[in-house]
C-alpha cells in the first residue's frame, strides 16, 4: 500500500497523467474491499505533515486525503447534545449548581421541605434558559441551512451542473458568476474578463466596500469552456488550512511546470464576484478549513467588574448560610435532651433526634438546616440580570436615535450584553486617532518637490494654534487654479495647469507626479475621463494620492494585471495629452513592518525605475548620497506639516539596469515560490533593491476631525475619564490633533519622551543594534524617572495638569519589566497621555498595563484591523463603522458610527446600567435574606430541629412570581436623571467610577435593614397572634402565623422597591401591585382547595379563616409601616444631609417634565422661537409624568455640588442644607 501510494504521487509529478487515472481508480477500489484499519492508514500517507496536496478534477485521488466536506455548522448543539451539553453550560454557574445539591438535598428523609420547594425555581431557571439557547441555535440552524444549500455550478465531465455547496469537495472545478459568493476558498484559473483578471468585494470578511483585483496565473487562462475545463489535471501543493486572510503560500504543478501562487490567486469563501461576467475555479479549501471559518472564532468573553464583585458576594452569602446552619446545628445537638418526654425521644427514635448521638445529631442537622435556609442564595438572580441586559441592548442602546448616524444610515449596535454595567465605570480610554478622532476622508493639502514647498490652505489645527498663541492667521483668497473635489483640497498656482513647467527643476517634478500615478494598488472604475471616473482604493490616502496625480495632469485611467495607462499632459509640450502605457513588473506591498511600498516598472522606451513611497524614518535610512541636497530642506518641511496635523508620506525612486534587475528578479522569484516564510523571504528581497534611493519630496494629507470630537473629549474629561490616544503617526501630527481635541492646552505641563535625541541618533549614525538598543534603553530610563520627580512635585504643588507624549521606539524599552512601573506611575498622574508612532501590539500592551497593572477599568475605541488587539485587550472595546472595513467592529463589544456617541454610551446607557443593575442586585439580596432570616428566628422557637416556617409553595414562588417583576422593571426604567441632565453633569459619572453604589457599606445597609425587617416579620405577627383567635374561637395555628408573616413580607418588600426607585412609571406600579395580587390570588385558590398531600392541607382555608378577623388587616396594615419606617428615616436623613451628586441635580430640576426638550424638538427645523418650541414640545408628551421619589428635601447645598464642577472642594454642611431648606420654605409659606 505504502508504494503504491507514494508512487501514484511520483507519476503524477512526471505527468504521467493517464497511467496516473487508472491507477487511482484501481487504488480506490481497492480500499474500498481492504478493511477499515487499513483505510486509514492509507488515508494519510500522501499528505506531507506541512502542506497538502490536491489533485484537481480528480475526486478519485483526492478521496484518498479524506478532506472535510464543504457543509458548514455553526450551531453549538445537536437533537442528542443539546440537553447534556446545555445542561453542562448551565451548571458551571455556581449558584445553579449549588441548588442541584440543594434539589438532591432535599429528596432525602434529612429534608424539612418537599423536593417542589427547590426543584420548581430550579427548573424553571434551567427551562428559561435552555429555551433562550435552543432558540438562538435554531436561528443559527436555519441560517446555516440557507448558505449550505445555495446552488453553484460544478464540472461534471463536460458540462456544467448546478449543485448544493455542502456537496463540493476539494479538487472541484466549480464557475462562479458575477454577483455570486464564492462557495468555498478556490484557486482562480480563467476569467471572462481579457488577461485573466477578476475583482472581487471582501466586505463580508473585512468589511471593505472597495472592490480588489486577482489575477489568474497565465498558464490557466483557457480553462474556461466546461470542454477545456474538464481536461485540467493539475496538481496543488499548499499550505495546510489556517486563518491568514492575505496570506497564501503555495505551488501549481501542470504540464511538468512549478508555478508559484500568491494571495492574488485565491479566492477567499464570503467574497463575491464583480464586474465580472463569471471565472472557473478549483476547490483547495472547503467547509470549516476555509480561511473565513477558521476567522470566525467569537470575541474573547468578557466578564464585567461588577459581575466579579457579585462573585464574591455570593460567596458572603455562603458564608453566611453556613454560620447560621451552624449556629442552629450546635445548638441541636445541646438542645436534644430525653427529659423533653412530650417529644418521644425513645430508644427507637431516628438518628437526627438520638439523644445518645449528638454528633450525628448535629451533622444530620446540619444538612437540613441547609436545604430549609437555601433561598438566601437568590436563583433567579442570574436569570433576571440576563433578561435586563438584553433588553437594555436591544431596546435602549441600539435603537438609541441620539448614537444614529444619519449620514452612514449607521445605528449604535450592541454586539453583547454582557458589559452593559461597565459602560458607567469606565476611568480610561484608549483611542486611536485616524478615523476615530479624525473623519478618515483623506485631502490632498500640500506637497514638497525637489526642495520646494507648495500649498497655500491653513488647516484646522494651524487655526487652533494661532488661536492659542493669540496670533491672528488670515487665509488667502483661493486663486482661479484651485481644485476641490473628493480627495484633493490643493490650491497653488505654481504647479496646476501644466505650470510645474516653469519651475526650477520639471524633471523631479515630473518623477513626482508620475510615482503618485504609477506606485498604487488602486483599481479605476466608471467612464475614462477624469470627471466621471472614479477610485477604488484599499484606504483613502491612496485614493487622494491618484487624484491628487490627475489634477496635475497624470491621469491614471486603466490598469491591467501588468500595464498601468496614464494619459499624461503638457509633459513634451505645454498643452498636449497623450496616453502611456507603463510595464508593472513587480510590487513590492505595503505592510505594518515595511511601512513602505513600491513598484518596478519599464517605460515605453524601455527606461527601468523603482518607485517607492513610504513613512519618512523608512524611505530617509534608505536614500542615496545623491540626496543629501533636498534631504535636509524636506526634513523641514515634513516637521511643519506634521505641526499642521497633515498626514505625510515621503516618495523616492531608483534608476535600475537591466542586469541587476534581471539578478534580483530571479531571487524575487525564488522567494515568491517558497513555500516556508514567504512572507519573510519577500521583505528580504525587497531590501535588496530597495536602497540608494532619490528623494524627490514628500505629500500631506490632511484629515479634518470628526465632528463633535473636542466637546465630546471635553465632556468625557470633566466626568473623569482620562483618554490616551494611541496612533502610528508621527508626534508633530500627534501633539497637534491633540490640541485641537482639547486632549492638551497650553495650562499643561508636557512631558515628551522622544527617541530624536542626541544621544540616540549618534547611536543611530554607527548602526550597531546592539549599542542603539542600550543607549535608547538608558535614556528612556533616566526620561522617566527626572519626569516622575517633576511630576510629584506639580501635583503637590501648583496642581497643575500633566500630559506625557511619547513616541514607538521609547514606548518598547518603557514596558520593559524593568521600567513599566515608572511608565505606569507617571501615566496614571497625567491627564492626558499621547503614543506616537506605536505598532498594534503595543496599543494592546499599553492597554493591558493600565488594565492589569494599575487595576482601572478600561476602553479602547478604533476603527481599523490595528486596532483589533487593542479593542480585545480592555475590559470594554469599541468599534467604530469607518472606513477602515468592519475588522474593528468585528471585533469589538460595541459599535458606533462616530466618537461624539461615547458621550451617550457612557454618560447616559453605561450610567443608567451600572446604577440599575446595583440596585438590582442588592435589592435581590436584601429581599432573599429579609425572608430567610424569619425562618431563622423560626429556628430558636423550635429546639433547632429544622422545622419550616413556611409551606412548601411559598418558598418556591416567593423568588419567582410574587417578588420578580418588579425588580425588573426597576432594571430597565429606573432614571435617577434623564439624558439630557446626564449629559448636562458629567460629574455624575464619576459615582461610577468610585463604585458608590455597589461597596461592602452600601451591601451592610441593606443587610441591616433586611435583620430588622425579618425581626419585624417575625417577632410581631407571632406575639400579636398568641391572644389572637379566630371567628370559631379558637387561636392561631402555625400556618396561620406563617402565611400572616409571608402576606407582609410580599406586601412590604415590594413597597420597599418602590422607596429606591428615583421615577416612578406605570409599569413601576403595575408591577408592584401586580406581584402583591398575584399572593392574594394565589393563596385564595391554593387554601381552597383539598387534595391528599398532607402538606397542602396545612394551609388548607388558612386565608379565609385569616380574612374573617380584625387581626389580619390591623396587621397588615401596622407591620409593613412599622418594618418600612427606619428606611424610610434612614432615606430622608441621607438625602437631607448627605445627598448623592444625583439627589442634588433631582432637587435642581424637581418637577420638570422629561421627555423631548426644545433643543432636540428645534433639529427637526422650525420656525418657533425656543420658548414656543419647549412649550409645543411639553404639549405633545403623553399625560403622564415622570416623578422624582426618595424624599425631595429643598436645596441641599447646591453651591457644594458646583463647586465640584469647578475642581473646588467644598464639603456639605448639615446645618447648611437645613438653614437653606428653612429659608425655602419660609418663602414658600409667605406666598
Amino acid at each position: 500500500m505504502n508504494g503504491m501510494g507514494w508512487e501514484r504521487v511520483r507519476m503524477a509529478r512526471l505527468g504521467g497523467e493517464a497511467a496516473v487515472v487508472g491507477t487511482r481508480r484501481r487504488e480506490v477500489a481497492d480500499l474500498r474491499q481492504v478493511p477499515s484499519q487499513t483505510v486509514r492508514l492509507g488515508r494519510v500517507q500522501p499528505q506531507h505533515p506541512s502542506h497538502r496536496t490536491i489533485y484537481c478534477n480528480d475526486s478519485d485521488a483526492n478521496f484518498l486525503a479524506r478532506f472535510k466536506s464543504n457543509s458548514i455548522s455553526t450551531t453549538k448543539y445537536n437533537v442528542l447534545t443539546f440537553l447534556p451539553k446545555g445542561l453542562f453550560e448551565q451548571f458551571r454557574r455556581v449558584a445553579n449548581l449549588y441548588f442541584l445539591m440543594i434539589s438532591i438535598l432535599s429528596t432525602t428523609p434529612i429534608s424539612p421541605v418537599s423536593p417542589v420547594t427547590n426543584v420548581v425555581p430550579l427548573s424553571l431557571v434551567l427551562l428559561v434558559s435552555l429555551i433562550k439557547e435552543a432558540f438562538e441555535d435554531w436561528k443559527r440552524l436555519q441560517n446555516d441551512n440557507s448558505i449550505n444549500n445555495t446552488a453553484v455550478d460544478v464540472l461534471q465531465g463536460q458540462n456544467w451542473e448546478s449543485m448544493p455547496w455542502r456537496k463540493l469537495q476539494v479538487g472541484d472545478i466549480v464557475r462562479v458568476k458575477q454577483d455570486d459568493f464564492f462557495p468555498a476558498d478556490l484557486l482562480f484559473l480563467a476569467s471572462t474578463n481579457p488577461d485573466g483578471v477578476c475583482y472581487i468585494e471582501t466586505a463580508n470578511l473585512d468589511g471593505e466596500t472597495n472592490l480588489k483585483i486577482r489575477k489568474a496565473l497565465e498558464k490557466t487562462w483557457d480553462y474556461l469552456a466546461p470542454e477545456i475545463a474538464d481536461k485540467f489535471k493539475g496538481e496543488i501543493q499548499c499550505e495546510q488550512p489556517n486563518n491568514s486572510l492575505y496570506t497564501f503560500t503555495g505551488n501549481l504543478i501542470i504540464e511538468r511546470q512549478t508555478l508559484p501562487l500568491s494571495p492574488n490567486q485565491i479566492l477567499l469563501r464570503g467574497c463575491s464576484l464583480r464586474n465580472t461576467e463569471y471565472i472557473v475555479g478549483a476547490v483547495i479549501f472547503t467547509g470549516h478549513e476555509t480561511k473565513v471559518m477558521m476567522n470566525s472564532m467569537s470575541v474573547p468573553s468578557k466578564r464585567s467588574t461588577l459581575e466579579r464583585k457579585l462573585d464574591k458576594l455570593i460567596l458572603a452569602l455562603f458564608g453566611g448560610l453556613f454560620m447560621m446552619c451552624l449556629i442552629g446545628a450546635i445548638g441541636s445537638g445541646v438542645f436534644i435532651n430525653r427529659k423533653y418526654y412530650f417529644l418521644g425521644l425513645f430508644d427507637d427514635v431516628e438518628g437526627q433526634f438520638n439523644p445518645n448521638n449528638r454528633f450525628v445529631v448535629t451533622i444530620l442537622t446540619m444538612f437540613t438546616l441547609i436545604t430549609l435556609y437555601s433561598t438566601i442564595i437568590p436563583i433567579s438572580l442570574y436569570v433576571s440580570i440576563e433578561m435586563i441586559k438584553f433588553i437594555q441592548c436591544a431596546q435602549f442602546i441600539d435603537k438609541d436615535l441620539h448614537m444614529y448616524h444619519a449620514e452612514s444610515n449607521t445605528p449604535a449596535l450592541a454586539r453583547t450584553s454582557n458589559l452593559n454595567e461597565e459602560l458607567g465605570q469606565v476611568e480610561y480610554i484608549f483611542s486611536d486617532k485616524t478615523g476615530t478622532l479624525t473623519r478618515n476622508l483623506m485631502e490632498f493639502f500640500k506637497c514638497s518637490i525637489g526642495g520646494e514647498a507648495y500649498g497655500t490652505g491653513i488647516t484646522e489645527i494651524e487655526k487652533e494654534q494661532a488661536q492659542r498663541s493669540g496670533k491672528k492667521l488670515s487665509e488667502e483668497a483661493r486663486s482661479d487654479t484651485t481644485v476641490h473635489e473628493k480627495g484633493f483640497n490643493f490650491d497653488d498656482a505654481r504647479l496646476m495647469h501644466g505650470a510645474w513647467r516653469n519651475e526650477h527643476d520639471p524633471e523631479i517634478c515630473k518623477e513626482f507626479f508620475r510615482c503618485l500615478a504609477l506606485c498604487h494598488t488602486v483599481l479605476p472604475e466608471g467612464d475614462e475621463s477624469p470627471e466621471k471616473i472614479t477610485y477604488q482604493a484599499a484606504s483613502p490616502d491612496e485614493a487622494a494620492l491618484v487624484t491628487a496625480a490627475k489634477n496635475f495632469g497624470f491621469f491614471f485611467y486603466r490598469r491591467t494585471p501588468t500595464t498601468v495607462m496614464v494619459r499624461e499632459s503638457h509633459v513634451e509640450t505645454m498643452g498636449i495629452k497623450q496616453d502611456v502605457s507603463y510595464e508593472i513588473l513587480n510590487v513590492l506591498e505595503f505592510n505594518s513592518t515595511r511601512k513602505r511600498q513600491s513598484i518596478v516598472c519599464r517605460y515605453p522606451n524601455g527606461r527601468l525605475v523603482l518607485y517607492c513611497k513610504g513613512a519618512d524614518t523608512v524611505i530617509y535610512e534608505r536614500l542615496s548620497n545623491a540626496s543629501n541636497d533636498i534631504r535636509k530642506v524636506t526634513r523641514e518641511h515634513l516637521e511643519q506639516f506634521g505641526s499642521a496635523g497633515l498626514r505625510t508620506l515621503c516618495l523616492a525612486y531608483r534608476e535600475l539596469t537591466n542586469d541587476l534587475y534581471e539578478k534580483w528578479n530571479e531571487k524575487f522569484i525564488q522567494a515568491k515560490s517558497s513555500l516556508r516564510d514567504r512572507e519573510k523571504k519577500l521583505d528580504e528581497v525587497a531590501e535588496i533593491i530597495e536602497k540608494d534611493l532619490i528623494l524627490v519630496g514628500c505629500t500631506a494629507i490632511e484629515d479634518k476631525l470628526q465632528d463633535g470630537v473636542p466637546a465630546c473629549i471635553e465632556t468625557l474629561a470633566r466626568a473623569g475619564i482620562k483618554i490616551w490616544v494611541l496612533t502610528g503617526d508621527k508626534m508633530e501630527t500627534a501633539i497637534n490633533i491633540a490640541y485641537a481635541c482639547n486632549l492638551i492646552n497650553n495650562d499643561m505641563k508636557q512631558f515628551i519622551i522622544s527617541s530624536e535625541t542626541d544621544s540616540i541618533q549618534e547611536a543611530e549614525e554607527k548602526g550597531d543594534p546592539v549599542e542603539i538598543a542600550r543607549v535608547t534603553k538608558d535614556t528612556v530610563k533616566n526620561h522617566l524617572k527626572q519626569c516622575l520627580e517633576e511630576a510629584h512635585g506639580h501635583l503637590h504643588g501648583s496642581g497643575q495638569k500633566l500630559a506625557l507624549v511619547i513616541d514607538g521606539k521609547c514606548l518598547m524599552h518603557a514596558l520593559d519589566p524593568n521600567l513599566r512601573v515608572n511608565l505606569l506611575n507617571l501615566s496614571l498622574n497625567c491627564s492626558s497621555v499621547i503614543c506616537c508612532r506605536v505598532s498594534p501590539l503595543q496599543k494592546a500592551q499599553v492597554t493591558s498595563l493600565v488594565k492589569k497593572g494599575a487595576h482601572r477599568i478600561t476602553l479602547s475605541i478604533g476603527d481599523g484591523a490595528n486596532d483589533v488587539s487593542m479593542i480585545q485587550a480592555a475590559h470594554v472595546g469599541v468599534g467604530i463603522s469607518g472606513l477602515e472595513g468592519m475588522q474593528a467592529v468585528m471585533a469589538s463589544d460595541f459599535a458606533i458610527a462616530q466618537f461624539r456617541f461615547l458621550t451617550d454610551l457612557l454618560l447616559v446607557h453605561g450610567r443608567w446600567s451600572y446604577i440599575r443593575l446595583c440596585k438590582v442586585i442588592t435589592y435581590f439580596f436584601y429581599k432573599n435574606l429579609t425572608f430567610t432570616l424569619t425562618q431563622f428566628w423560626f429556628t430558636f422557637q423550635t429546639g433547632f430541629s429544622g422545622q419550616r416556617f413556611y409551606d412548601d409553595w411559598f418558598q418556591s414562588l416567593y423568588n419567582v412570581i410574587f417578588t420578580a417583576l418588579p425588580v425588573i422593571i426597576v432594571g430597565l426604567f429606573d432614571k435617577d436623571v434623564s439624558a439630557s441632565l446626564s449629559k448636562k453633569y458629567p460629574e455624575l459619572y464619576r459615582e461610577g467610577i468610585r463604585n458608590m453604589f455597589f461597596k461592602w457599606r452600601v451591601v451592610a445597609v441593606w443587610a441591616f435593614f433586611a435583620v430588622y425587617q425579618s425581626l419585624i416579620f417575625y417577632y410581631f405577627t407571632t406575639t400579636a397572634s398568641q391572644n389572637g383567635h379566630n371567628s370559631s374561637g379558637m387561636i392561631f395555628g402555625l400556618w396561620d402565623v406563617s402565611t400572616m408573616a409571608f402576606t407582609c413580607a410580599v406586601v412590604t418588600v415590594n413597597l420597599r422597591l418602590l422607596m429606591v426607585c428615583n421615577s416612578l412609571t406605570r409599569w413601576h406600579l403595575l408591577s408592584v401591585s401586580g406581584s402583591i395580587l398575584a399572593w392574594f390570588i394565589f393563596i385564595f385558590i391554593y387554601s381552597g382547595i383539598m387534595t391528599q398531600n398532607d402538606r397542602q392541607e396545612n394551609v388548607y382555608f388558612t386565608i379565609y379563616v385569616l380574612m374573617s378577623t380584625f387581626y389580619f388587616y390591623l396587621t397588615l396594615l401596622l407591620i409593613p409601616v412599622v418594618a418600612l419606617l427606619s428606611d424610610f428615616f434612614y432615606l430622608g436623613i441621607q438625602r437631607w444631609f448627605f445627598p448623592h451628586n444625583y439627589q442634588i441635580v433631582q432637587e435642581i430640576h424637581r418637577g420638570e417634565y422629561e421627555g423631548v426638550g426644545s433643543r432636540e424638538f428645534l433639529e427637526i427645523g422650525n420656525n418657533l422661537t425656543p420658548d414656543e418650541a419647549r412649550s409645543y414640545a411639553i404639549l405633545q408628551l403623553p399625560r403622564e409624568k415622570s416623578r422624582h421619589t426618595g424624599f425631595a428635601f429643598d436645596s441641599p447645598g447646591y453651591e457644594s455640588f458646583f463647586a465640584s464642577q469647578q475642581g473646588v472642594f467644598a464639603p456639605i454642611m448639615a446645618w447648611d442644607v437645613a438653614r437653606r431648606a428653612s429659608v425655602r420654605s419660609k418663602r414658600t409659606s409667605q406666598r
